[in-house]
């Protein structure tokens, strides 16, 4: 299984000390401790088109479509965050879905990510949060 993955992440703004007398708000810190998991889902076997301009899967993977739930699970196996798969695309008999994972906390060595019920694909924290992730199904 696979799937192909990006990382988005807010703006980062610097920090800068303020005196004591400052009635100013520090600034945010220079890292955010989370990060938007972003990519692509492919299913490769039972594509089909939706009807809306999308696609779906058919037969033993009619549980694959837009709306279908994508969990990331951190090192211990714990639920850190859960998404969606948004948008799909047919070409070529593949239909591919974006994908959006917000809120996914950093440091972790590595994290699984599932699609459905579908088992997990582990990668590398580095690997998360660079956008390096790959599978798909089918």
């Amino acid at each position: 299984m696979g799937a192909v993955w990006g990382l988005s992440e807010g703006q980062e703004a610097a920090s800068s000390p303020k005196s004591a007398s400052s009635t100013e708000t520090p600034a945010a810190e220079t890292e955010p401790n989370t990060f938007t998991l972003t990519g692509t889902f492919e299913l490769t076997e039972g594509a089909v088109g939706d009807g809306l301009g999308g696609c779906e899967g058919s037969g033993g993977y009619d549980d694959i479509t837009e709306g279908t739930a994508v969990t990331v699970y951190d090192a211990a196996g714990t639920v850190v965050a859960t998404g969606r798969l948004g948008d799909s695309t047919l070409s070529s008999g593949t239909c591919a879905f974006e994908v959006v994972v917000e809120d996914v906390p950093r440091g972790e060595d590595f994290y699984k990510v599932e699609i459905s019920h579908r088992g997990t694909v582990q990668l590398s924290g580095d690997e998360a949060e660079a956008g390096q992730f790959g599978a798909s199904l089918g």
